[in-house]
């Protein structure tokens, strides 16, 4: 990550929309229940940023990513 990438170095807008560009990208428009993908990263990548601990230190596409890795699971 460079420095610009840092998430000190950026807003929560920037932050939030990073989260959920990432999403996305991966996982594309929807669930397979159809709900969006996007609603879901709308609610979610501010409880990424508010929690301003480890994980959001390692940057929005990560925190994305740790997130999607519970997908699936009961």
């Amino acid at each position: 990550m460079t420095p610009y990438d840092q998430p000190d170095s950026m807003t929560k807008d920037e932050f939030c929309a990073r989260f959920k560009a990432r999403m996305i990208a991966r996982a594309g428009e929807t669930f397979d229940d159809g709900e969006s993908i996007a609603d879901y990263a709308d609610d979610t990548a501010p409880s990424y940023w508010e929690e301003n601990g480890w994980l959001r230190d390692q940057g929005p596409e990560d925190c994305a990513d740790a997130d999607m890795s519970y997908w699936g699971e009961d």
